[in-house]
């Protein structure tokens, strides 16, 4: 197997493996998140804790797409293809700032609902806090950030020709439309977690799920996967 189509397998799988621990992040995240007197209450830490491994592999897999394509890309555009780095990278550093903050609710509803009589109120403040963090990491680096990162894959692609352009032209909906949306979010239009938001994810979702199967089956455009410029060779003598 060429180291070409190592890459394209090996990114294939890292973007099924982040859409999978995104979705079981947030979902096993949902007690912490959702529950405004869970940090002085019984909790459900294990479940959380869960969720926290859950996205730090997301962020490896995040870091893990970038490196991987970067080789590939950079044949092309290398500008395009280092902003596609800079941009993985800041959405996993963004993603790790709620890990840390969701995980600092279940650390302090552990070590400080058993010790006598606690200030509930204030511990309830300090949770909804966190909780606020973590909602807007939320929103800015798998939204805003993921959008971004998007349309510059998918410009790249598109150009180069690495995958068939009718996936290239989801990416460019995808990235643009969670980025809209995003934007509606920041200023109160509908909730993130609704119809509407869910519906400004679908285009992206499908574009990296549809991504994924085709590099893992398919791999790169055979005539454009590496550089198309050669070396040229002088004539010989006669």
């Amino acid at each position: 197997m060429s180291s070409t189509r190592t890459a394209a397998v090996t990114a294939g799988v890292l973007f099924l493996i982040t859409e999978v621990t995104a979705m079981a992040g947030l979902a096993l995240y949902q007690p912490v998140l959702h529950d405004t007197d869970y940090i002085v209450g019984a909790g459900a830490d294990g479940r959380v804790l869960m969720g926290g491994l859950a996205e730090l592999i997301l962020v490896v897999a995040v870091i893990g797409t970038a490196v991987t394509l970067y080789p590939v890309l950079a044949r092309h555009n290398h500008s395009v293809a280092l902003g596609y780095v800079c941009g993985r990278l800041l959405e996993a550093a963004v993603i790790t700032v709620g890990i840390i903050s969701v995980l600092s609710v279940v650390t302090l509803r552990q070590d400080l609902t058993g010790t006598g009589r606690p200030d509930r109120t204030a511990l309830a403040t300090v949770g909804k806090t966190l909780v606020a963090i973590h909602d807007w990491t939320f929103l800015l680096g798998p939204n805003v950030i993921l959008g971004v990162n998007s349309l510059l894959l998918a410009t790249l692609v598109y150009r180069s020709r690495l995958v068939p352009r009718l996936l290239a032209m989801l990416g460019l909906a995808g990235g643009a439309l969670i980025c809209a949306s995003a934007t509606a979010v920041m200023f109160g239009r509908y909730e993130q977690i609704s119809a509407w938001g869910t519906a400004a994810a679908l285009p992206v979702f499908a574009w990296e799920v549809g991504l994924a199967g085709y590099l893992i089956v398919k791999g790169f455009e055979p005539s454009h996967g590496s550089s198309s410029a050669q070396p040229q060779t002088a004539p010989s003598a006669a």
